[in-house]
């Protein structure tokens, strides 16, 4: 398994705000996908600085307060699945997978509480 990408991933009702204050400190929009779940349609912007540095904004109007998660690409789904469930991380939907026809995706909670969205781009 393969990690193509680990980064902080930010989730906000307030995403304009955040993307606002990212810009100012050097970050530019590099990519805008938009994620349809059964709750509805998330927005994210990937952003990238000129050091190669990353950060993603996900727009969720239905969340509170802002969440920082960490974003984890990988090559190989099933295995890192695997392997963050060995070491206790549990799926923060039971046992759901999001499945679309760009990614499969889960969000993954650590024994002590932090978070990695683990995700598989699936290439056409």
């Amino acid at each position: 398994m393969k990690i193509t990408t680990f980064d902080p991933m930010i989730i906000s009702s307030k995403a304009e705000d955040i993307i606002e204050l990212f810009g100012e400190l050097g970050f530019k929009k590099t990519h805008a996908p938009v994620t349809s779940v059964e709750a509805g349609d998330f927005p994210s912007y990937r952003m990238k600085d000129e050091n190669g540095f990353h950060v993603d904004v996900a727009d969720a109007k239905q969340v509170e307060r802002d969440m920082t998660f960490i974003r984890m690409n990988v090559d190989d789904f099933e295995d890192a699945y695997n392997i963050l469930t060995a070491h206790g991380f549990k799926n923060t939907k039971g046992d759901r997978i999001i499945d679309t026809k760009s990614a499969k995706a889960a969000t993954l909670a650590s024994p002590s509480g932090f978070i990695i969205v683990l995700v598989k781009h699936i290439k056409k």
